[in-house]
């Protein structure tokens, strides 16, 4: 067992009282053999006075977690209870002695029976440890084992409502791998409870390059599909694809779960609305060379990645789509691939008329409209319509410094051509002449 004995929030020992603990230790298992637990608890208490009164550590120690054996193995529980937070309460007690004391107490909380037993015992450790800074760590432990408590109960909002109350983030002395693994429950338990707000606070409070890590791929994926539930929700679907494209990086889903993941990623990348990154991932995404192994999604990355008009019968004929979700999934794709087609028209047509349009894209004029409109106010296209014409202008008129930068470059290549033409005609003449004397 390691103490910190130099710590300086603790006493300076004045006497060893080892040799006293080791002689008694005896005589008390020999108490409690023949059933006499309060005598033995009574001699126990006479020495850890002593013990406490003289600052060793070691000696305290030994007797407040023999205290809480001989309560734990005779499954006196109120007992135990009593005497933890007796011993916690005692002048002068030692820090250290007290957080290796709730510690023990701690191992025998699956042990208690029944369900209430072992709440009872949980909330009165949780009471010894509230306010105590050296056991925020132990603190913690018995709020994550109480709200799973509820949790098992259908008690969802009281579990993450306790759970809450933990801000292990700010903890000094927990170890950084059980910490995410605290924040990624409190996210779990937001989830549950729908409360979408609280949980994307929390998913702040950890550091994603912490993933980086050798040994965090569990916590990593754990992670990842928290976020995947949480931007469904919020219809995200750029993030979406974002975390599922991070959850196909990792080594242990390449070898032989990526090809549900790049199909996922593939899906809620073009359901994603058009914007420079959108087309910049999904151009990478068509590099991967294990995208030609699903058919499906090669194909449907070819169809936004190529300018040119897409059929949406087509499109709904691959199936790419998961069960929960279908209809959803049909209904923004098919906006998708109609935004993709006005941007192929706004391309290649500088003026159209509703009537073409409507024959290009599939639609009824008023539809054609909107989205139209939506194109527009998304900064996609630059688009103006003509209503009495029933003409849409896909050019973007030029302002008066661009339209002279535009005739004057085209009277430098005007000139520039009526140069060279004029150095053609004279080389010509020079040529007749010098055949015309020869």
């Amino acid at each position: 067992m390691d103490f910190n004995l130099n710590a300086s929030n603790e006493p300076k020992m004045e006497r060893d009282c080892s040799e006293m603990v080791k002689e008694l230790f005896p005589q008390v298992e020999q108490l409690v053999l023949s059933g006499q637990i309060p005598v033995a608890l009574d001699k126990l208490h006479a020495l850890e006075k002593k013990t406490r009164a003289a600052a060793d550590l070691w000696s305290t120690t030994q007797i407040l977690e023999r205290i809480v054996e001989i309560c734990g193995e005779a499954t006196e529980w109120v007992m135990l209870e009593q005497q933890v937070a007796a011993m916690a309460k005692k002048h002068g007690q030692l820090k250290q002695a007290i957080t290796k004391m709730v510690q023990k107490a701690m191992t025998y909380i699956e042990v208690a029976q029944p369900e209430s037993t072992r709440i009872e015992l949980i909330e009165a450790l949780r009471k010894v440890t509230e306010g105590k800074i050296h056991m925020e760590v132990e603190r913690a432990r018995l709020t994550r084992m109480r709200a799973s408590i509820y949790e098992q109960q259908g008690q969802i909002n009281e579990a993450c409502d306790m759970l809450q109350e933990v801000q292990v983030e700010t903890y000094g002395s927990m170890d950084r791998r059980e910490k995410t693994d605290f924040i990624l429950e409190q996210m779990r338990l937001c989830l549950a409870k729908r409360d979408f707000i609280r949980m994307a606070i929390i998913s702040h409070k950890i550091n994603q390059k912490y993933f980086e890590h050798e040994g965090t791929e569990d916590l990593k994926l754990r992670f990842f599909e928290l976020m995947i539930q949480y931007d469904l929700h919020e219809e995200n679907y750029l993030e979406v694809s974002r975390h599922y494209n991070a959850i196909y990086h990792m080594a242990s889903i390449k070898e032989n779960q990526w090809p549900s993941v790049l199909q996922n990623m593939v899906l809620f990348l073009v359901l994603s609305p058009y914007t420079n990154e959108q087309s910049d991932m999904l151009h990478r995404v068509k590099q991967d060379h294990n995208l030609e192994k699903l058919e499906h999604s090669a194909q449907l990355v070819k169809v936004f990645t190529t300018m040119e008009l897409a059929r949406w019968p087509a499109v709904e004929s691959m199936d790419i789509f998961s069960a929960e979700d279908r209809s959803k999934q049909q209904m923004v794709l098919r906006d998708r691939v109609i935004e993709h087609n006005i941007r192929v028209i706004a391309k290649y047509y500088t003026r159209a008329t509703i009537q073409q349009l409507t024959k290009l894209l599939d639609l009824a004029a008023d539809e054609v409209e909107t989205f139209l409109s939506q194109a527009v106010s998304s900064g996609t296209i630059y688009a103006r319509i003509d209503r009495p014409a029933g003409i849409v202008t896909f050019a973007k008129p030029r302002e008066g410094e661009e339209q002279l930068n535009a005739w004057a470059s085209d009277v430098n290549k005007l000139l520039n051509l009526v140069e060279k033409t004029t150095h053609l005609i004279s080389k010509e003449e020079i040529v007749n002449k010098i055949a015309r004397t020869i």
